[in-house]
C-alpha cells in the first residue's frame, strides 16, 4: 500500500476486511472544536476514533510525548487494529495530524499505514457519504515491540548545536521561528532550518508533489543526503514534515518529540532570534 491514498482508492476498498480506518483527527488546545464530537456526528463509514490527544505518555517528561510501546500496544488492542492490518489515517484538522498517527505506528513498526489525502474535507466536498454510526470491534491480542525509528532527546539536540551531526528543520511558521515580537516564541534552537509545514500541502490539504516537496526542503537549506532531525512546538507539525520527507524516500529522518514546549521552557537551552543562519 502506497503512503499516501486517494478518496477514489479507499472508498472503493471501505469494505476490505483487512482495512482499518482510523480518524486521527487532533485540534489545538485553544480551539473551540471537539475531535470526538465531530467524529460522532459524522465520520467515513467504518471509521475509528483514534483519539490522538490522548495518545501520549503522561508518565514521560517530555512534553506530549508518543506513547511508550506498551501504551501503542494497549490502545490498538482496544481498536481491535490486528498485527498486520491495512491503516488508513485521516483528519479535519488545520494541523494535518494524522500525520503524526502515522509517525506513532511507523514507530511501533506498522508497515501498511497510509494517509488520506486530503483527509475527511476533501471526502466531503467530493460529496462522499458519512456516517453517525460507531462500529463495534472485538479487541485484538497485540504484544508490544520495541519502537523501530528514533526520537531524539533534548539533551541530544543540545549536544548537536556543537556537532552538528544532524540538521534541525522546524515546521513552525515564520513569525516563531524567527521570535518575533507577539508570537510568543524567543526563537528557534540553534543553527535550525526553518520550513513551515503548510509549505508540503496545497490548498484543499492534499500534499503536494515529491519533486515540489524535495524543493522546499532544498530552498530551506536542507542537505537530504545528512541526517535530519525535525521539530515544531509540540512534536505535532513536525511530522508532516517527516511524512513529506518519506514521499521522497527519506525515511531515516528522526523527531525531537519535546520540540519548542521543551527546549523553549528550559532557561538553560540556547536559543536563537532571526532568519536561519
Amino acid at each position: 500500500m502506497e503512503k499516501l491514498v486517494s478518496t477514489e482508492w479507499l472508498a472503493a476498498r471501505l469494505d476490505a476486511e483487512d482495512l482499518v480506518i482510523l480518524d486521527a483527527t487532533m485540534h489545538l488546545p485553544d480551539s473551540p472544536r471537539n475531535a470526538r464530537r465531530e467524529f460522532d456526528a459524522g465520520h467515513i463509514p467504518g471509521a475509528r476514533f483514534l483519539d490522538l490527544a490522548s495518545f501520549i505518555d503522561t508518565g514521560s517528561d517530555v512534553p506530549k510525548a508518543v506513547p511508550s510501546a506498551d501504551q501503542f500496544a494497549q490502545r490498538m488492542r482496544e481498536l481491535g487494529v490486528a498485527p498486520g492490518s491495512r491503516i488508513v489515517l485521516y483528519d479535519d484538522s488545520d494541523i494535518a495530524s494524522s500525520a503524526r498517527a502515522w509517525f506513532i505506528l511507523s514507530r511501533y513498526g506498522e508497515k501498511k499505514v497510509a494517509i488520506l489525502d486530503g483527509g475527511i474535507a476533501k471526502w466531503r466536498m467530493e460529496g462522499r457519504g458519512l456516517s453517525d454510526h460507531v462500529v463495534g470491534h472485538a479487541p485484538r491480542d497485540r504484544a508490544a515491540h520495541e519502537p523501530v525509528r528514533m526520537v531524539r532527546s533534548k539533551d541530544e539536540i543540545a549536544a548537536n548545536v556543537d556537532s552538528e551531526d544532524w540538521q534541525v528543520v522546524d515546521a513552525r511558521d515564520v513569525a516563531r521561528f524567527e521570535g518575533r515580537a507577539g508570537s510568543g516564541s524567543e526563537g528557534h534552537i540553534p543553527g535550525a532550518r526553518n520550513l513551515h509545514f503548510k509549505r508540503l500541502l496545497r490548498e484543499d490539504g492534499t500534499y503536494r508533489s515529491p519533486d515540489a516537496i524535495r524543493t522546499e526542503f532544498q530552498d530551506a537549506g536542507v542537505d537530504l543526503d545528512r541526517p535530519i532531525v525535525t521539530s515544531c512546538n509540540s512534536g505535532m507539525t513536525a511530522s508532516v514534515l517527516l511524512f513529506g520527507l518519506a514521499l521522497i524516500d527519506k525515511l531515516d529522518a528522526d523527531l525531537y518529540d519535546g520540540s519548542w514546549l521543551e527546549w523553549g521552557a528550559d532557561p538553560e537551552t540556547p536559543k536563537e532570534s532571526g532568519a536561519a543562519r
